[in-house]
């Protein structure tokens, strides 16, 4: 068992913000689920708590109600591979309502932070020639999702 686990408040969407989450991370699994019972009779069968795993790594999601929401202080990171990877999960993360941002971050349509990063950013960021990240920062600065083959022509000068 993880030490930590990411804990997501969610008004009423737990169960299909999970089914949706397992659905676009391939390496996922759905775990616990407990539902509402009868000392509750307006959430009678409705989820209260679920657990699931993405890569590996457990999340809880609750169904507590209108009381909290998400904000960008907290997003996740997803480390991607390459152009297709960066391309699929924003494609599906932004899909039914979700919302692009900047220099690769989105909110999913429940309003959760995701930053969709390929490694080479990271990369082109850490170049010892400090003007080649630096174009590579400021062309970054303007993008939405990040176009790996953009920032490797910036970094060039081209």
């Amino acid at each position: 068992m993880q030490k930590i686990t990411p804990f997501l408040w969610f008004d009423n969407q737990a169960e299909e913000a999970m089914n949706f989450y397992t659905s676009i991370f391939t390496d996922s699994k759905v775990g616990k689920v407990s539902r509402y019972g009868k000392s509750f009779p307006d959430k009678e069968g409705q989820v209260m708590t679920a657990t699931f795993e993405l890569f590996g790594q457990e999340f809880m999601a609750l169904n507590g109600g209108p009381l909290f929401s998400f904000t960008e202080a907290v997003s996740f990171f997803v480390h991607c591979e390459d152009q297709h990877e960066v391309d699929y999960y924003w494609d599906r993360l932004t899909a039914d309502g979700g919302k692009e941002s900047r220099c690769g971050w989105l909110k999913d349509k429940f309003g959760l932070s995701w930053q969709i990063i390929p490694n080479a950013l990271t990369e082109m960021l850490s170049d010892k020639d400090p003007q080649k990240a630096g174009r590579v920062m400021h062309s970054m600065l303007t993008m939405s999702k990040i176009d790996i083959n953009t920032l490797r022509q910036v970094r060039e000068g081209n």
